[in-house]
């Protein structure tokens, strides 16, 4: 597990910019979110613990978890990598001792799953590979996804690093994919017509020519949160809010339970509950539990998710998908 450090992240006490519309916790919001959290003494009933925010460490709070109670494992955990968050330090290990590691929490999040769950597994290309021999002995894996991060540094002697994976797995081979929930609103670049010079799959809108495609396991349309979207924060790997939605439209149903063991800032709570799902999550850090449930209040005022449009996907930066979402 992340260890703690003597060096703690340093607040910017210059003031936000007008359009500066990142959340951030204030000393008054510790206060008050830290009152909601929950902590694990002893075995959970699943009310106990749906629509919560634990605050534990993963490797206390599992073996109390209720059993069979997940329909959808979203998991996030540190990529094999040097990586501070919030002042506990992750340290790269060699690669046997990173697939040890993922195996130690794997296998304990097992009993939690619906034989019907789906999980999602996210990783990078340090971590990718050992995520996958893990998961393979656990799981039917039934696709890699791998989405386009534009953000990212450029290199001088190597690739600029600006992709990263999700594994899709289920426990068995009786399980909800949802296709029509995740299809894509594409410009249509080649308007074609038939003989009658109607359009050829593809429709006429206010906003242009567009058709709806089918998904696939190569996502160019995400957006990482910067600081003019409300979702953002200070989280240093914080996922996408459009991006969690396409896993909890696909892989489950409104009502349906969403379990995040490594929840961070909270995008899977706050995405679960915008989209009528029942949601829990583990996070060690009380920071960034707060934060969860800061941002699981101002869900209660905004459900939109950005480029999650009128039912459908939309391009990234489509100028109607930002106009709507707003």
């Amino acid at each position: 597990m992340l260890s703690k450090t003597s060096t703690q992240r340093k607040k910017s006490a210059t003031k936000k910019a007008p359009r500066n519309r990142t959340t951030v916790l204030t000393e008054a919001d510790k206060k008050s979110f830290s009152r909601h959290l929950l902590s694990l003494s002893a075995k959970a009933e699943p009310e106990q613990v749906f629509g919560k925010v634990i605050h534990q460490d993963l490797h206390d709070a599992l073996p109390l978890l209720p059993a069979h109670c997940v329909d959808l494992l979203i998991v996030d955990p540190p990529y094999n990598m040097n990586k501070a968050f919030n002042g506990r330090q992750f340290t790269k290990k060699n690669l046997d001792d990173y697939e040890i590691w993922l195996d130690s929490w794997i296998k304990a999040l097992l009993p939690t799953l619906k034989k019907t769950a789906s999980l999602y597994i996210c990783g990078d290309w340090q971590s990718s590979s050992a995520i996958h021999r893990v998961a393979q002995q656990y799981f039917h894996i039934r696709n890699r996804i791998t989405w386009e991060r534009e953000k990212g540094r450029g290199a001088k002697t190597n690739w600029k690093n600006c992709a990263e994976d999700i594994w899709f797995c289920t426990v068995s081979n009786d399980y909800t994919f949802n296709v029509d929930a995740v299809k894509m609103r594409r410009k249509v670049i080649a308007p074609y017509t038939d003989k009658q010079g109607k359009p050829k799959d593809w429709q006429e809108t206010d906003e242009g020519k567009f058709r709806i495609t089918h998904p696939s396991n190569l996502w160019t349309d995400i957006s990482i949160p910067f600081w003019s979207m409300p979702e953002n924060t200070d989280h240093p790997t914080q996922k996408p809010e459009k991006l969690i939605a396409k896993l909890v439209l696909a892989s489950s149903n409104p009502g349906d339970v969403v379990f995040d063991p490594f929840l961070g800032s909270g995008t899977s709570a706050v995405v679960a509950k915008k989209l009528k799902r029942q949601y829990f999550g583990i996070e060690i850090d009380q920071d960034y539990c707060c934060l969860t449930e800061k941002r699981l209040a101002m869900a209660e005022q905004v459900q939109s998710i950005q480029g999650y449009v009128d039912g459908c996907f939309w391009e990234r930066n489509t100028q109607a998908a930002q106009i709507k979402s707003r």
